[in-house]
């Protein structure tokens, strides 16, 4: 990880997400019907506590290490000049807005500002719904999101691949939060 800790920003007192048992993956269509399922092996992140109770995201993922499953050449391609650029924006970041962690329990919607390609764009997350008593730590948050590759500047294949990008991250923390 200290590919991505030298883009990190400063260090902030929170709950580090864990890379044991958080999982970052999406996928994609393509126009004959098969769907490419990818992930995000090499990431950091955090939640953040901010005042008045309310908490923070901030994921990093390298585009750079990028794969799509059982596919050496599809994961070259997804990292290529084409598609998320890995050589020339090597990180893919979210931070999302103050939520109450109430969120994490209800499920509802989270939005953020996510960056690819250089190019930033709000975008809101659907959180599922947990039923254990301290979501991220005892049981994943389930997050789900799409985007338009095109409001990214991923305009390549376009005649092979929709337009959307589906994300789904299930994320864990490790250790307790901060007294």
């Amino acid at each position: 990880m200290l590919l991505l800790s030298a883009a990190a920003p400063a260090a902030t007192p929170g709950l580090r997400i864990d890379p044991v048992h958080t999982r970052i993956g999406f996928n994609l269509n393509t126009r004959w019907g098969q769907t490419l399922d990818g992930r995000f092996p090499q990431y950091e992140g955090e939640i953040v506590p901010l005042e008045a109770g309310l908490h923070r995201v901030q994921l990093r993922l390298a585009a750079g290490a990028v794969e799509i499953e059982d596919s050496p050449r599809y994961s070259r391609f997804a990292r290529g000049s084409r598609f998320f650029d890995a050589e020339n924006h090597p990180l893919i970041e979210f931070i999302s807005e103050p939520y109450d962690e109430t969120l994490l329990r209800d499920g509802g919607e989270l939005g953020g500002r996510l960056t690819i390609r250089g190019v930033t764009r709000r975008e809101v997350f659907t959180i599922a719904p947990t039923e254990c008593a301290h979501p991220a730590r005892d049981c994943d948050v389930v997050a789900r999101g799409s985007v338009r590759r095109e409001n990214y500047g991923i305009n390549g294949f376009g005649l092979a691949i929709h337009n959307r990008v589906y994300f789904l991250l299930n994320l864990r923390v490790r250790g307790e939060p901060p007294a």
